[in-house]
């Protein structure tokens, strides 16, 4: 790596206890499932090493519990006996190899523990978790200091070269630190100085325990975004008392599993909570490290060298691209595969206890079994479409030695992807398309535009195997009046940017439906800047007294009254992503989407939508709009299968083309890398 490139705050080296850091980069942590069973240590081995040979810093793990009732799961990751710490050896070694160094998270999930028999501050059931916790007694806190010690003591002897507390988050440390879940009248609940006694007293018995010359860094919780959190006066507060009893490094944490207000998804504007960071860095001596929708390194770089913080963590950044940090380093930024903060491979994986992966990357949690190794026979291969799926198998057949030609219809790539950039809060996609773009560049697909390939040119272009990737169209409901000239498809309005009245009525709540109508209620559709993004969703970096940092959300304007419709008599939203669903959901809430359900579509005139309900059709009623939009699904458009089939040509479908669903890019680019790996 040269790392006198344009990012030389990022990859100058760091002294943290005697430790050397090589540079600024944190691979933060982030559960990928691989922790909880012990025969995954060689694949959880693998994925970190592939990291560290990309060449962040330091890695972060998943978290492990302390003890039993500190299980995230039944049965889950933890770190309380020498057998178990054995088996993390192959972990740290594999790291250490690959010139990084690596802590170990500490993580009590307190009531968040989908467990019963699970333990806080106070029994006081969390909204997200069915179980109601035992609150602790006294002899029952010292116990559980006692076994952070000893996990800190296990990590040390397992190779580790530290250990992260986990402090934030709405976790068992956080929800002793919080009013909202501290009601304690003893040493350990009441006053600040009285609920920060535990993150402190852990902190300091873990420094003695394990000497000077091991990493002891705290997640601090710097915005907590819920309703009686602490104040900022009393994280500062909280920040020096932990610096004085031992800590090395402040790792920023961002709200509460239960907030409701969203930190990590991709309309959070990048580096949205550097405030936060920048206030506690000024407060203490010792190194903070700042997180939350960091993904590119020009971000990175000003805020290092604002001085914001001393360090970047980055965890599902590094899940789309183990090589982030040796191609900034190495002035290939353009290169980098972006995370685009879908959440759809990772978050929503490790809540539904899948093993965490990677839209962009499907690799990711997998690169002991999905090898892309150079191909022994080099074949002549056409991919017909270019949005992800065929973006993927093209890329990934030319990494792997391939000739590969690339055709698509339009006059730009990108597929779906190229509808999806110009949704509001969506803007990420357009690094995709940039990442994709270079990508076909340096592997050397040829790529053919504007190019509606027949199967006659397919056949006689001397193609060894054909990859059909030609996605899907939008579906045209058989309603009465759909060819109303006040009717357009989702592709029509948003790639075609056809105009619309100030009254549009959604055909539609899946996860285009719901694209769309936030589409149409913003006007212009500016990205928003991260101070207009925190008034809009009630975000108070200013006030230090306010508890939870959190004032009235004040939402802009909607540019137009939408209604969103479905045949569905089913809650809206129920199929998009579990750990973004909601937040789509508030958005349309916020801008007053007036949201209908269990309907028929009678018909479509000049007075709008006539609609009714029920088998019956009872309570006719139009929905009288300038404009309806129609999001009813896709269909798949594989025209050429057949006949290339007939002629002989090996011919594989992926994709939308192989299947219709709702627009599942996960799926296409998993699709298409796992054919690339085949052939």
């Amino acid at each position: 790596m040269d790392s006198t490139t344009s990012y030389p705050q990022l990859f100058s080296p760091l002294q943290l206890n005697g430790t050397t850091l090589r540079n600024r980069v944190v691979m933060g942590s982030m559960h990928t499932g691989l922790e909880d069973r012990a025969w995954d240590a060689n694949r959880l081995a693998a994925y970190f090493a592939e990291r560290a040979r990309g060449g962040v810093g330091l890695i972060i793990t998943g978290g492990y519990a302390p003890n039993r009732t500190g299980w995230l799961l039944p049965f889950g990751a933890k770190l309380t006996s020498r057998t178990e710490a054995y088996r993390h050896r192959t972990i740290t070694r594999a790291v250490h190899d690959a010139g990084a160094k690596i802590a170990l998270q500490i993580l009590h999930a307190g009531r968040y523990a989908y467990v019963p028999g699970s333990v806080s501050a106070s029994s006081i059931k969390a909204p997200i978790n069915p179980f109601r916790p035992r609150a602790l007694s006294d002899r029952g806190v010292r116990r559980t200091i006692d076994d952070y010690v000893r996990c800190a003591e296990l990590a040390r002897f397992a190779g580790y070269d530290g250990v992260e507390i986990m402090g934030g988050e709405g976790y068992f440390i956080n929800q002793f630190l919080a009013p909202r879940t501290n009601h304690r009248t003893d040493r350990w609940g009441g006053s600040a100085v009285n609920r920060r006694r535990l993150a402190v007293e852990i902190v300091r018995r873990t420094r003695a325990a394990v000497g000077p010359d091991f990493l002891v860094i705290f997640r601090l919780s710097m915005a907590e975004l819920v309703e009686n959190g602490q104040s900022f006066t009393e994280i500062v507060e909280l920040a020096r008392e932990l610096e004085a009893a031992g800590v090395s490094m402040l790792n920023t944490d961002i709200g509460w599993h239960e907030a409701r207000v969203p930190t990590i998804v991709t309309s959070v504007p990048r580096g949205a909570f550097v405030e936060f960071t920048a206030k506690i860095t000024a407060a203490v001596d010792i190194p903070v490290c700042a997180s939350n929708r960091i993904n590119m390194p020009e971000i990175a770089e000003e805020i290092l060298t604002r001085g914001d913080a001393q360090l970047i963590s980055m965890a599902r950044p590094l899940l789309a691209d183990p090589e982030w940090a040796n191609k900034a380093a190495a002035g290939r930024g353009d290169e980098i595969n972006t995370c685009i903060a879908c959440n759809q491979a990772c978050l929503d994986h490790a809540f539904q206890r899948k093993t965490v992966s990677c839209l962009l990357n499907p690799r990711a949690g997998h690169e002991t079994e999905l090898i892309l190794a150079p191909t022994r026979r080099a074949k002549h291969i056409a991919v017909v479409g270019a949005g992800p799926a065929g973006l993927s198998a093209a890329v990934n057949l030319a990494e792997r030695g391939h000739r590969v030609e690339l055709f698509e219809a339009l006059d730009r790539i990108g597929g779906q992807f190229d509808i999806a950039r110009r949704i509001p809060g969506k803007e990420e996609f357009d690094e995709s398309i940039r990442y994709f773009t270079r990508r076909l560049e340096v592997t050397g697909v040829r790529v053919h535009l504007n190019t509606r390939v027949t199967a006659a040119a397919l056949r006689t272009g001397g193609y060894d195997e054909v990859v059909l990737a030609t996605g899907v169209r939008p579906r045209i409901p058989d309603i009465p009046g759909i060819d109303h000239p006040m009717v357009l498809s989702y592709s029509e309005l948003v790639r075609e940017q056809k105009p619309v009245g100030p009254r549009v009525a959604v055909i539609g709540a899946g996860g285009i439906g719901f694209d769309v109508s936030e589409y149409l209620t913003v006007e212009g559709h500016p990205t928003l800047k991260p101070d207009e993004w925190k008034q809009e969703w009630g975000v108070d970096a200013d006030d230090e007294q306010l508890r939870g940092q959190l004032r009235p959300a004040l939402p802009g304007p909607a540019a137009r009254e939408v209604v969103l419709l479905q045949r569905k008599d089913t809650p809206f939203g129920k199929g998009l992503g579990k750990t973004t669903g909601w937040v789509h959901r508030a958005a349309l809430k916020a801008k007053g989407v007036q949201q209908i359900g269990g309907v028929n579509y009678d018909r479509i005139d000049d007075d709008g939508v006539h609609i009714s309900f029920g088998p019956q059709r009872v309570r006719p009623r139009v929905v009288p709009v300038d404009n309806v939009i129609v999001c009813a699904g896709q269909e798949s458009v594989r025209d050429l299968e057949s006949e290339l089939a007939a002629a002989g040509i090996t011919v594989h479908v992926i994709g939308g083309a192989q299947l219709a669903a709702e627009l599942d890019a996960k799926r296409a680019i998993d699709q298409g890398t796992r054919l690339a790996a085949a052939l």
